[in-house]
């Protein structure tokens, strides 16, 4: 199977993620603390349950039980009391945090192991949450692969829907000196930018310039079968040609190209003809002139 991570930049594409993330992300109180049994709770928390939805059950999980010997030594009843009225769901997953406390306590000194294959020896932890506990907690661990991770290999760099693939592609492209930061970054990527219908402009997604996914306008994934309704798709090209001429007026077209799309190639033969093939629609439609005069240019109709 070719590598489709092969013609790339790893160090471009690893460089303009870390600094994206750096310079704005969503903030969450377990982002600003190493304290793994902190994270531990975080990351069970948000199985399958959106991370806004957690900051104020996290922060009263912690308050109430603040230690790893706080929460083993607790009253399951109550662990899972507090589970069920914070709308949490899954109740074993409260009876998992639990029996993984005791285990920490009565098999590791009361201190969470660092390494994977001991957290993952833990009660409800699995491979995810093991990775993501040692990369967020110790900085090791190598790269988390969840569904974010997923849907944005899969759409940026065209890693098939295969697990073994993902995994691989995700410890290609992690930042090795920094897996922590690395995917914080990756998932804030999936979750704020290339969500289940993407918001690549509205985000300022740092990945454009290499996505399959925004230059041909199929947005599918994993865990998007249909095709989004509006981005990436002729018709928000369309509109991006129309407003593009409205502030620039008339265009010639291997600059109009690069305007609305950040990785169009001007002597690129495929992308020349889906340009032509754009501005061929919205002409048909009567909303510009396309002008072929020695070198094509392209205004709006008045």
């Amino acid at each position: 199977m070719t590598d489709p991570l092969s013609a790339l930049d790893i160090n471009a594409v690893q460089q303009a993620l870390v600094s994206w993330y750096e310079a704005d992300h969503r903030s969450f109180p377990w982002r600003e603390t190493e304290a793994p049994y902190e994270i531990l709770v975080s990351e069970v928390m948000s199985q399958q349950t959106q991370l806004e939805r957690i900051v104020g059950p996290w922060e009263d999980f912690i308050e109430q039980w603040p230690t790893v010997a706080a929460l083993a030594g607790a009253d399951r009843s109550d662990i899972v009391a507090f589970w069920s009225e914070h709308s949490l769901g899954y109740n074993n997953r409260a009876r998992y945090l639990h029996e993984a406390a005791q285990q920490v306590q009565a098999e590791f000194g009361g201190i969470l192991p660092r390494d994977p294959e001991e957290l993952e020896s833990l009660m409800g932890v699995g491979p995810y949450t093991a990775t993501a506990v040692a990369s967020f907690a110790f900085d090791t661990g190598g790269a988390v692969v969840d569904t974010n991770v997923k849907r944005v290999l899969h759409r940026a760099f065209g890693v098939p829907d295969d697990d073994t693939a993902f995994e691989t592609a995700a410890e290609n492209v992690v930042l090795a000196k920094s897996p922590g930061l690395w995917n914080n970054a990756i998932m804030e990527l999936g979750g704020v930018a290339c969500s289940k219908t993407p918001r690549c402009d509205g985000a300022e997604c740092p990945w454009r310039e290499w996505c399959r996914a925004y230059k041909t306008g199929d947005f599918t994934a994993p865990d998007v079968p249909t095709q989004p309704e509006f981005e990436g798709s002729r018709r928000q090209f369309r509109g991006r040609i129309v407003r593009t001429l409205s502030e620039h007026g008339e265009l010639p077209l291997d600059e109009l190209g690069p305007k609305i799309r950040v990785d169009y190639d001007p002597n690129g033969a495929d992308d020349q003809e889906w340009l032509r093939d754009l501005v061929a629609d919205l002409a048909g439609d009567g909303l510009l002139a396309l002008n072929d005069t020695g070198e094509a240019t392209v205004q709006l109709r008045p």
